[in-house]
């Protein structure tokens, strides 16, 4: 952890390396962070979700088309939803983005709304540009010819609105700290499991001064100078150690709110804490009830 109040943990990459084979876990010795396990699991579900779909859509063209009298060869439908599908998982990264920068529940709603309103409309134009890409090349050589007009740009936004609605909630509900953890963490640990590589240190939560994420990883800051590293999310780090007093005041900072020293406005709605020893950390202006918390409006 740095001694600056930056967002920048370049600095941890040698560190990170020489734990990168260790599972951390926390407290409790469950493993920290999303698994293994609920990443496919979230996948598995988004996968699915689109494969739904482009079954139901398949189904109801050829329906439709028995209906009107029509003879629709199973290869035309199948093929317009495989290239949708295709389009789909491979502009997905785009929601996940989103979801990563502005989860709904943190910071202004006018600031989420907005990420997400770009992200559609982000996603709907990457999904139909290489949707559109591939079914020329598939006709193409077919010796046919796809033709696709701007006209039908509304029609793609309105379903790929709700594709990016249902499968950003899949991200969001996944990126959520774990149940096991948040039901420990009811009542006020005294201590606490830091996993430091093959190291297991059990330290007084009041000796931890800040916790810092870095990509999978969060070092913690302690009282007497040490720096342990452990694999584990910034989420569940918070949700184990916030009955204990600590509060979040930057989507990559934990601090304990019992060693705030003192709080400074450093221009644009931030602040910044120092915490003793030379430490500080940031305080966004995104984190107001932690602001008020420190100042003791409540």
């Amino acid at each position: 952890m740095t001694d600056q109040a930056d967002d920048n943990p370049g600095g941890w990459a040698g560190r990170r390396g020489l734990r990168a084979g260790w599972r951390g876990r926390v407290t409790n010795g469950a493993s920290a962070g999303t698994s293994g396990a609920r990443r496919v699991g979230v996948w598995l579900a988004v996968v699915g979700l689109i494969a739904l779909a482009g079954f139901v859509n398949v189904m109801t063209e050829i329906d439709d088309a028995r209906r009107r009298g029509l003879a629709l060869p199973l290869r035309l439908p199948l093929t317009l939803e495989l290239t949708s599908a295709i389009a789909a998982l491979a502009c997905i990264v785009v929601i996940r983005m989103a979801v990563r920068v502005a989860p709904p529940g943190r910071g202004p709603w006018w600031r989420t709304l907005g990420v997400h309103l770009a992200g559609t409309a982000l996603y709907s134009t990457a999904h139909v540009g290489l949707m559109t890409l591939l079914r020329m090349l598939v006709f193409a050589g077919a010796g046919a010819r796809y033709s696709w007009t701007p006209s039908e740009l509304p029609y793609e936004y309105r379903k790929d609105l709700l594709a990016y609605v249902v499968i950003a909630g899949i991200f969001w509900v996944a990126s959520r700290p774990d149940a096991a953890p948040q039901a420990e963490a009811e009542t006020a640990p005294t201590t606490f499991d830091i996993r430091d590589a093959n190291t297991l240190l059990r330290v007084p939560v009041g000796e931890i001064l800040a916790v810092q994420a870095a990509r999978n990883y969060v070092e913690f800051a302690l009282e007497d100078g040490r720096r342990p590293l452990m694999r584990a999310s910034i989420a569940q780090i918070e949700a184990a150690l916030g009955p204990a007093g600590f509060v979040r005041t930057h989507r990559s900072w934990l601090v304990n709110a019992e060693r705030v020293r003192a709080l400074s406005a450093v221009g644009s709605g931030d602040f910044r804490l120092e915490l003793g020893g030379c430490l500080t950390a940031p305080l966004s202006r995104r984190y107001p009830a932690a602001l008020a918390r420190l100042r003791g409006d409540r």
